[in-house]
């Protein structure tokens, strides 16, 4: 393998530019060349293919985002329009491909790899929903972007004695909500793995009261329902005021912390090498420290498991 190509999918997280840093320079010092594929799969259709280069990676370490762009491509789901993305790569002469992104970029690599041509995916993505892996690229810096937001949060939510219903991003997974509650100190967090009872939610928010707390976060994953519809239940129950944030995309932007960087650094080196030892269709990932790889089919079969043990000291700290 002499020449191979590197794309970003779906959503943008924090750490994927020091992921593409990464697989740029290691290819470099294996003797590889390297080419970029701009706007994700969609890019790989229309031929936004350029060589990257030492200085084309240069001071985009702790820059957020992705500087190959992203985008989402229906075309790319198509038959043909995967045949169009193999045209061009065999146009270019690229021999392997490594996809960074969630669930869906890995089901894009897995349908090349069947098709003869070999992926390795690199998880990026804030939710930490990825099977195989302890972290996925992101989950860290969305986390502290979060708890900076909530803490500033509980500061006017003390002065005013109001209750906040903060609502996070994971649709399907809970891990961002689940984490920054635990580490912000919210009386409540709501996620998808686990039915909640609003009831549960109350008692604890009027036993707080009655010894003399006057204000209260409750963290709410986005797959759980709206906010706000949650806010009003509280604020018709109990009649006290409520407040709804919904930090949105601010969670996927900022910096990338030093964990996010180092992982990315990890990984992508990581990948490089599998697709040097012939490897295709894996997934690379972060178990216990270590660096792993498995199948990709067999890890999106899988189910994404919350940790039960932090979401059980979750209740145990905010009695």
């Amino acid at each position: 393998m002499k020449r191979i190509g590197i794309l970003t999918s779906g959503g943008d997280a924090p750490g994927m530019n020091a992921a593409i840093r990464s697989v740029v320079r290691s290819s470099i010092f294996h003797e590889l060349e390297i080419y970029g594929i701009y706007y994700g799969y969609q890019g790989l259709i229309d031929g936004q293919i350029k060589p990257l280069h030492i200085g084309s990676v240069g001071d985009i370490i702790q820059r957020g985002g992705t500087m190959l762009y992203s985008s989402r491509s229906e075309e790319f789901k198509t038959e043909k329009g995967r045949q169009k993305a193999i045209e061009q790569l065999k146009k270019h002469g690229i021999e392997g491909l490594i996809v960074i992104g969630g669930d869906g970029s890995f089901r894009g690599a897995q349908k090349l790899t069947e098709e003869g041509f070999p992926c390795i995916g690199i998880p990026g993505t804030i939710d930490n929903d990825i099977p195989g892996t302890d972290h996925t690229i992101g989950f860290d810096t969305a986390l502290n972007t979060v708890i900076q937001a909530v803490d500033k949060i509980r500061d006017t939510a003390t002065s005013h004695e109001r209750i906040y219903v903060i609502e996070v991003m994971g649709r399907d997974a809970g891990d961002l909500a689940l984490w920054s509650g635990v580490a912000a100190g919210a009386e409540s967090i709501l996620i998808p793995e686990y039915p909640y009872n609003l009831d549960e939610v109350t008692d604890k928010i009027k036993r707080g009261h009655d010894r003399g707390k006057r204000h209260s976060i409750i963290m709410v994953a986005e797959g759980v329902g709206s906010a706000s519809d949650i806010a009003d239940q509280i604020k018709d129950d109990l009649q006290v005021e409520t407040r709804v944030t919904v930090l949105g995309h601010t969670q996927r932007g900022g910096s990338p912390t030093a964990f996010d960087r180092v992982l990315a650094g990890r990984l992508g080196a990581y990948s490089v090498d599998l697709l040097l030892e012939g490897q295709a269709g894996r997934m690379v990932g972060v178990q216990n420290n270590e660096l792993v790889h498995h199948d990709i089919i067999d890890a999106l079969k899988k189910t994404n498991e919350i940790s039960k043990d932090l979401y059980k000291l979750s209740n145990q700290l905010s009695i």
